[in-house]
């Protein structure tokens, strides 16, 4: 891709798609068509800086173009650089820095086959290959082995995304159209959810240009349907899945079965006999899973009668001050993987002179082995809408920006659903619940990369540049978003905040230990009977966690905190699930990932497609993590067949790369991607 705009032309379908996001071209500097205009328009370029402050913009085309097409041709590119005034090879790339986006030819449909960590125990390269062996290019399928799509307690996975002209939203409260034949049992008020994902309200994400739909009126294929009707844009989530269900989701994403309740995957819901009863872990009422599966996802009003929006009304009582000392009263700590006090970063953050703030909801968790936030954005999706209210009120933003990952369609419908409610109510806009306080929401979709779960890196994708981590300092408090003081916290911390509110930080507090206070939810998958994700206090043991979940008999090891994190052994289940226990036992909690393994898992191919997900994850900006990542692939694959003094040299060579890139990576990533490899040699003993 040259610096300079090539002869490349959008087609009318790319152009309406961009249009239809940006508005109409003003000029044929900017794209406009030429026919009958003056030829002096083309002499100048107009309104250049207005256009460069929205490069924000980029993403969002790029998804445009993507969900219309299936992929962004050159043509399509440059248009989208002369909207954004955008230099074309920044844009080109952009759009090769994603995983779903394509910048060559390829069918309108694409069929992600999950092969991490989860699904490749679950049998994902058989899947994977027997679908290929009946699906290809002439059935207008593409089939992409995917990193984890964060269902694993449905292993294994598989995503369809067919392009297709986005569906016409049905008026509000317009009748849900019928359950698809064969979908899931599910509760009456799932229905309404059916209706979002089908072009309904929350069938787009604003400013995203595109939809989640599952509409009855679709046609398979690209372009026209049999019977002259545009192909509609759809998605399909196949889990766990088959050769059959996977073939008939990417040849007829409409008439897939819907997805099981959110409330599934929370094994504990509706279930008193998976509360821990043990000394260390006393009875303890659900918290924040308590609205999964008694509440209607897709009803404020049902949320409000369930508590909804008294943590807010609290939070005005209090003022921005009172709320932040609340929050580093009850000792939170950023529930990502990281720990930094909850409290400290707002403080920090509502102290800085310059403004504007902004508030940012990390939703785009990637780790192998997380999905609890999507099971918390699923289920209850107007909790992380107020605690997002609540944090931007303490932190003085006015402009909140939840970054959703791009392989999460039900919670992207839910979550836009539960935005627009809201702001129809008053609960979001210039006059939140009449406190003269002005807050709202938008939803950016991620498109496929891990690296972007660092904050820094998140915010440049949101500002329409590539992915990749900032150097610290400025830190984010500071100098973060748009250059501006920034406070982020994930799902899971934010929605914390509401009990926090609710029952006080002394109560919340007491919960837990002293260092780790309140509960935590565990995303626990693998070989064992009931996976899905676990909520507990603090302090809970391994051994509690997996004797809920069902942990079957010869279990070989147990992976914590995902792919990032590191193994433990079946006789080191006494470990206790708090940060500082698991940093004094030499591992680490991470997001929370419990993965459990059994003798008939070969371990050394597991820890080959660790580092073949750390090699592709890399985004390559600093030479550690780029060549390192590289150089471990390489010694894991040579060695996965050997042993002892076969392997020696080899794992002398990965403890050198390790240790440089732990020590010299910019950024996380490169950091802790020899942490499970490390683990599984020193604490398994594998290879010997």
């Amino acid at each position: 891709m040259d610096l300079r705009f090539g002869d490349g032309k959008p087609t009318d379908e790319e152009r309406a798609a961009v249009d239809a996001l940006l508005g109409p071209p003003e000029s044929s500097w900017a794209g406009a068509d030429r026919g009958g205009t003056d030829t002096a328009d083309l002499r100048w370029a107009r309104g250049g800086r207005e256009a460069r402050d929205r490069r924000d913009q980029l993403l969002p085309a790029l998804h445009a173009l993507n969900d219309r097409v299936g992929w962004i041709s050159e043509g399509a590119l440059d248009y989208v650089c002369r909207r954004l005034t955008v230099p074309p090879a920044e844009a080109y790339g952009v759009a090769t820095f994603y995983a779903m986006f394509s910048v060559r030819p390829r069918p309108a449909t694409v069929l992600h086959v999950c092969t991490d960590l989860a699904c490749t125990a679950a049998g994902a390269d058989e899947l994977s290959a027997a679908v290929a062996a009946r699906l290809g290019p002439e059935n207008g399928v593409r089939i992409e082995r995917s990193p984890c799509l964060g269902l694993c307690e449905r292993a294994p996975a598989a995503l369809v995304v067919r392009a297709g002209e986005p569906s016409c939203p049905t008026p509000e409260g317009s009748p849900a159209p019928p359950a698809p034949e064969g979908a899931s049992a599910r509760p009456a008020f799932e229905d309404e959810a059916v209706q979002a994902e089908s072009g309904g309200p929350g069938a787009a994400a604003p400013g995203d240009g595109g939809g989640t739909s599952r509409s009855s009126e679709a046609e398979s294929g690209g372009g026209k349907g049999r019977r002259g009707r545009p192909t509609l844009h759809a998605t399909a989530v196949c889990a766990p899945a088959t050769p059959d269900t996977a073939v008939h989701a990417a040849t007829t994403p409409e008439s897939a079965p819907t997805e099981p309740a959110a409330h599934t995957a929370a094994p504990q819901t509706g279930n008193p006999a998976l509360t821990p009863t043990t000394p260390t872990t006393p009875p303890t009422p659900l918290i924040l899973l308590r609205r999964i599966g008694t509440t209607d996802p897709t009803s404020l009003d049902d949320y409000r009668a369930h508590g909804g929006y008294t943590a807010l009304r609290r939070a005005f009582a209090l003022g921005p001050a009172g709320v932040i000392r609340e929050v580093t009263d009850a000792g939170l700590v950023g529930r990502g993987g990281a720990a930094f006090p909850t409290g400290r970063k707002w403080q920090a953050t509502a102290a800085q002179p310059d403004h504007p703030h902004h508030l940012v909801c990390n939703a785009d968790e990637s780790e192998p082995g997380t999905f609890k936030d999507r099971v918390l954005m699923e289920g209850d999706p107007y909790a992380l809408v107020e605690a997002m209210t609540i944090a931007a009120y303490a932190t003085g933003a006015h402009q909140g920006h939840l970054y959703l990952r791009g392989e999460y369609p039900r919670a992207l419908a839910r979550l836009t659903h539960a935005v627009r409610q809201a702001r129809t109510r008053g609960l979001l806009g210039d006059d939140v619940l009449g406190q003269g306080y002005a807050f709202d929401i938008e939803i950016r979709r991620g498109a496929g990369a891990y690296i972007c779960g660092e904050e820094t890196a998140l915010f440049n994708s949101i500002e329409g540049r590539r992915g990749e981590p900032r150097s610290k300092p400025p830190f984010p408090v500071e100098k973060g978003l748009f250059g501006k003081p920034t406070v982020e916290n994930n799902v899971e911390t934010l929605v914390n905040v509401l009990p926090i509110l609710t029952m006080g930080a002394e109560a919340y507090a007491a919960i837990g230990t002293p260092a780790s206070t309140g509960p935590k939810l565990f995303c626990v998958s693998g070989t064992v009977a009931r996976p899905g994700v676990y909520e507990l206090p603090f302090g809970a043991t391994l051994g509690e966690l997996l004797a809920l979940a069902g942990v079957r008999g010869n279990l070989r090891a147990v992976l914590l905190g995902g792919a990032a994190g590191g193994f433990v052994r079946p006789d080191e289940l006494d470990l206790p699930l708090t940060f500082e226990g698991t940093r004094e036992a030499g591992t680490t909690l991470g997001s929370g990932v419990v993965m459990a393994f059994d003798d008939t898992v070969p371990l050394p191919r597991l820890l080959l497609r660790i580092a073949e997900f750390f090699r592709d994850e890399s985004c390559g900006q600093c030479v550690p993590c780029r060549v390192g990542t590289v150089r471990q692939e390489e010694a894991l694959h040579r060695i996965v067949d050997r042993t002892g003094a076969d392997a020696a040299p080899d794992i002398a060579l990965l403890r050198e790369v390790g240790r440089a890139m732990r020590d010299a990576s910019i950024c996380g990533l490169g950091q802790t991607a020899w942490n499970a490899v490390e683990s599984a040699i020193d604490r398994l003993g594998a290879y010997r």
